[in-house]
């Protein structure tokens, strides 16, 4: 996997559109003002800075798709996740990318 992989997610190995289809808690972790600016169709906007506070959401869930303008944000946010031992979660990049499948 490149770093590029690695860092802003959506490799080959990601069906996104089979997570979304199976019912994927979609995660706009943009600010709510960019949120409110167009989102992602069923997607729940939790910025960045709020995801540590806010795992109780993120339970239970059989996968997570965490997204954001550029990848980057969802990159940081995947790893917070995971740091919080869920290991459900999918950098979907940019959240037009997500859109897409929805």
């Amino acid at each position: 996997m490149n770093i590029f992989q690695q860092l802003f997610g959506g490799g080959p190995s990601v069906d996104l559109a089979g997570i979304i289809k199976e019912g994927a808690l979609l995660v706009d972790v943009r600010t709510p003002g960019e949120f409110a600016g167009g989102h992602v169709k069923g997607s729940v906007n939790i910025p960045l800075d709020k995801v540590s506070s806010q795992l109780s959401k993120f339970k239970n869930q059989k996968n997570i798709i965490v997204f954001c303008q550029s990848g980057g944000r969802s990159g940081q946010a995947k790893t917070i996740l995971e740091q919080n031992g869920f290991t459900n979660v999918v950098n979907g990049g940019t959240w037009n990318n997500v859109a897409q499948y929805c």
